[in-house]
């Protein structure tokens, strides 16, 4: 029995109906965060800061998304 395990990652939960994913940028300084935008009131909820494709790639799979359908917002 190993004393090291690896972290099993969960699933983010959100509703597709009401929220969809987002990339928000940032003008001044190109900080990028992934999270989801509610489709009737415009709000932003942050999620995680990218700092490399990686995350992105991560993002996705932890949602169950298509990294073409992820729209960017500035």
């Amino acid at each position: 029995m190993s004393i090291f395990r690896k972290k099993q990652e969960k699933p983010i939960p959100f509703d597709p109906e009401k929220e969809e994913p987002a990339i928000k940028k940032s003008i001044c300084t190109g900080e990028a965060t992934v999270g989801f935008v509610d489709r009737s009131t415009g709000h932003f909820r942050d999620i995680q800061v990218v700092s490399t494709p990686l995350n992105i790639s991560e993002f996705c799979r932890r949602t169950g998304t298509d990294p073409d359908k992820i729209k960017t917002i500035y």
